[in-house]
C-alpha cells in the first residue's frame, strides 16, 4: 500500500537514477572549502543523522528540524531512505569530481597525480566529516541502492589503482600488490572521520600533508613533489 503523502516519482528506489547534480556546487580551486551548501531538507536530514543515527531518526524528527509538515518532506525526498541516498550519492560524487580535478591539475606525473588524488580525499574527509560519516550507514539501504552508491564509489577506487599502475610502470613506485595497495590507502583515507577532531592539533591541510607521506611510502614513491 502507498504510504500517505509519498510522491511515487520520488520513492527511494528511483532516488538515484534522478539525480544528476552533485550535492554541494564544485569549486574552481580544489582544496577551497567553504561552508556546506545543500539543501535546508538535506542539511537537517544530514544533522539529525549525524546526531541520532538514522536508525534513530524519524521523518518526524528532520521535518521538525526544518520547520517542514511530514508529507511535505515526504514529497521532496520520497522517504527517509532517500534523503540517506542523496545524502551519500552526491556526496561521493562531489568527492569524484573534486578529486578528478585534483589528478588532472597535476598533468600527467603519476608521483603528483597520486600526492593529489591523496591529498584531495583527506581534505574532503576532514572538512566534510559529517557527510563522509554517513557511509558507515549504507547498511541501510536498499540493495539497489547500495549498488548505486557503490558503483560510484568504485570509481574513485579504480583511479587510485590507475594512478599506482602508472607508476609502477614508469618505475616511480614500488608496489607489488596494487589491488590490496589501493584499498588499503582507501581504507586509511575514509577512516578520518572516525577520529579527526576539527578542534584538535592539526589542521584539514596539515592532516593531509602527513597523509601524502604516509601514503607515499605505502607505494614506495621515490621522488617527493611539493605540495600546493
Amino acid at each position: 500500500m502507498a504510504q500517505s503523502g509519498v510522491n511515487p516519482r520520488c520513492s527511494s528506489e528511483k532516488v538515484v537514477a534522478a539525480m544528476t547534480q552533485m550535492l554541494e556546487p564544485l569549486p574552481d580551486d580544489w582544496r577551497f572549502y567553504g561552508e556546506l551548501e545543500i539543501a535546508p531538507t538535506l542539511a537537517g536530514a544530514l544533522e539529525a543523522f549525524g546526531a541520532a543515527g538514522y536508525h534513530g531518526t524519524s521523518v518526524r524528527d528532520i521535518a521538525g528540524r526544518v520547520g517542514l509538515t511530514v508529507p511535505a518532506l515526504y514529497y521532496h525526498h520520497g522517504n527517509k531512505e532517500g534523503m540517506l541516498v542523496e545524502l551519500l550519492v552526491g556526496s561521493v560524487q562531489h568527492l569524484d569530481r573534486r578529486t578528478r580535478q585534483a589528478v588532472q591539475e597535476a598533468g600527467d606525473d603519476p608521483a603528483a597525480r597520486f600526492s593529489n588524488f591523496v591529498e584531495c580525499v583527506a581534505l574532503y574527509m576532514a572538512h566534510r566529516r559529517g557527510l563522509a560519516f554517513l557511509d558507515a550507514e549504507t547498511r541501510a539501504l536498499s540493495p539497489r541502492n547500495r549498488r548505486a552508491y557503490a558503483k560510484v564509489r568504485k570509481q574513485l577506487e579504480d583511479l587510485l589503482r590507475l594512478i599506482v599502475e602508472q607508476g609502477v610502470a614508469t618505475g616511480q613506485f614500488r608496489v607489488t600488490h596494487p589491488d590490496d595497495t589501493v584499498r588499503a590507502l582507501l581504507g586509511m583515507l575514509q577512516a578520518i572521520p572516525t577520529w579527526y577532531d576539527p578542534a584538535g592539533l592539526l589542521s584539514p591541510t596539515e592532516l593531509a600533508s602527513r597523509y601524502v607521506q604516509i601514503a607515499r611510502q605505502a607505494v614506495g614513491a621515490i621522488t617527493e613533489p611539493a605540495l600546493g
